[in-house]
């Protein structure tokens, strides 16, 4: 599975807003420059998470982004979604949507069990999660597993 540059930054734009919920409207140039994210492509981030219902925006002087919804009300795989569609795909189409025949039928309920897992994990994580920088505890096991760290 590979993670977009869309959703890394989408993910880390919308963390960013969570920090600073209590500030108001935050103009997109302070997200680009917190997050170290090229301002153009944001722009474009941003406007398909407020489509996608995650963030909300303000025009004109005192306007900006902020979270459409509470932080603990939005998961990581909201945000993915919001910017890149589905979370797993296979050719370009969910996994449910295939039919394999012959020797390759066992294919099926291993894609269909790599996004359950992906989902479990993506969707068990919230904006506020990550805010806090505290992940569930599964997550924190799972991370704390010396493989998960190596590269085979």
């Amino acid at each position: 599975m590979r993670i977009s540059a869309r959703a890394d930054y989408a993910v880390r734009a919308v963390v960013e807003l969570a920090v600073r919920q209590g500030e108001g409207p935050v103009k997109a140039e302070a997200v680009a420059t917190a997050q170290d994210i090229p301002h153009k492509f944001l722009e474009g981030i941003l406007g398909d998470l407020r489509r996608g219902g995650v963030v909300g925006s303000r025009r004109g002087g005192g306007g900006g982004y902020r979270l459409a919804r509470e932080a603990t009300e939005i998961t990581v795989a909201d945000v993915i979604r919001a910017v890149d569609g589905p979370i797993v795909s296979v050719r370009g189409e969910r996994p449910t949507g295939l039919a394999y025949t012959g020797t390759a039928e066992p294919l099926l309920p291993l894609w269909i069990a790599l996004r359950a897992n992906v989902r479990r994990i993506l969707e068990g994580v919230t904006i506020a999660d990550l805010a806090a920088g505290a992940l569930p505890e599964p997550v924190e096991r799972l991370a704390a597993e010396p493989a998960a760290w190596e590269n085979p």
